[in-house]
């Protein structure tokens, strides 16, 4: 009776940890979806960005023709994030381009003609619409890449991230002390 019980005790042990073990793994893999999913609801987002920017450019060229610089930086970092070969080189190139078309507004600024163009007005909300939905892709991605890298780093659940080789995700973050700083042009 006694050896009945034990053996009893030690399949329920074991049950509760393969219980654990499974239900460890599979909220790894839903976390993972989720970071995947938040990456790619991002990157879509920015895909729209990505095609408004030359529409944007080539308008605005049209009113200050002189401002070649600012130009070629859009259409440098528009390649960067083109070229990108992975997920930082990516995220790095997006915070360029979003530099860069904050020096290609304010350069707008100056010119009230461009600024009452219909063309242009239409593309700019397009852009701060798409730019707000960016920010919230990426308020979205970063919190999940938070729970599962939490996940990946407590103990017990560190042991089967360990074993299945699930490792730390990078947060898309602002680059550079340039990035964070407001843009200024001058004349």
């Amino acid at each position: 009776m006694t050896s009945t019980i034990i053996l009893i005790v030690i399949l329920a042990v074991v049950a509760v940890i393969v219980i654990w073990f499974i239900a460890a793994y599979n909220g790894f893999i839903k976390l993972r979806n989720n970071v995947e999913e938040g990456f790619a609801t991002m990157d879509v987002y920015m895909k729209k960005r990505f095609d408004l920017i030359p529409n944007l450019v080539e308008t605005v060229k049209g009113y200050a023709s002189h401002e070649k610089e600012t130009f070629q930086k859009v259409t440098d970092a528009r390649a960067a994030v083109q070229n990108a070969g992975n997920m930082e080189e990516r995220a790095a190139g997006e915070n360029i381009l979003s530099g860069t078309l904050k020096s290609l507004f304010a350069v707008a600024e100056n010119y009230p003609d461009l600024k009452a163009n219909q063309n242009f007005m239409d593309l700019q909300s397009q852009l701060k619409k798409v730019e707000e939905d960016i920010a919230n892709s990426r308020k979205y991605y970063n919190a999940v890449v938070k729970q599962f890298n939490t996940k990946t780093e407590v103990f017990p659940s560190n042991i089967i991230a360990g074993m299945f080789k699930f490792e730390r995700k990078k947060m898309f973050e602002v680059e550079g002390e340039e990035e964070r700083e407001n843009v200024r042009v001058g004349f």
